[in-house]
């Protein structure tokens, strides 16, 4: 059966070598993931909650794979803002759209979508996958995939 996690609760991931990373559920479905990693567990929210955002993406949380909700707090402002996104025609790379979680959007040059999270959802085992990737200073290969084509 599914977790079910509501916005403003805090996670902690266990990764793959032994650590731990951070997150935080936004508006569903979308998480913030943390700047953070640590080799034991820790359920200090001032401290996870002072460390800087890496990517904020949606996420499907289905798996049981051992993701622990920590704490929770009210959503600040700066979380509660709109989610902007990008979509590119696979065909046509240079047909994009950027669009945010409250329903606008407008063409784009694929140039202003860098930088942007691509729309997709990520699986949890993608997650943990691109937290450790990340910590570990070694490019994520979807995350890769997920970037913006320019030609």
């Amino acid at each position: 059966m599914p977790r079910l996690y509501k916005s403003g609760s805090f996670l902690r991931i266990p990764l793959a070598d032994g650590s731990f990373g951070y997150g935080w559920v936004l508006n569903m479905p979308h998480d913030a993931y943390y700047d953070y990693r640590t080799d034991t567990p820790d359920s200090d929210l001032d401290r996870i909650a002072s460390m800087p955002i890496l990517f904020k993406i949606a996420v499907r949380h289905m798996d049981e794979r051992g993701w622990e909700v920590i704490g929770w707090r009210k959503l600040e402002e700066q979380f509660s803002q709109p989610i902007v996104q990008f979509m590119q025609d696979r065909g046509n790379f240079r047909d994009c759209l950027i669009f945010d979680t409250v329903g606008n959007e407008r063409s784009a040059e694929p140039q202003e979508c860098i930088g942007l999270e691509r729309a997709s959802v990520w699986e949890e085992v993608g997650v943990e996958e691109r937290l450790l990737d990340t910590f570990m200073g070694r490019p994520n290969a979807t995350a890769e995939r997920h970037k913006v084509r320019l030609k």
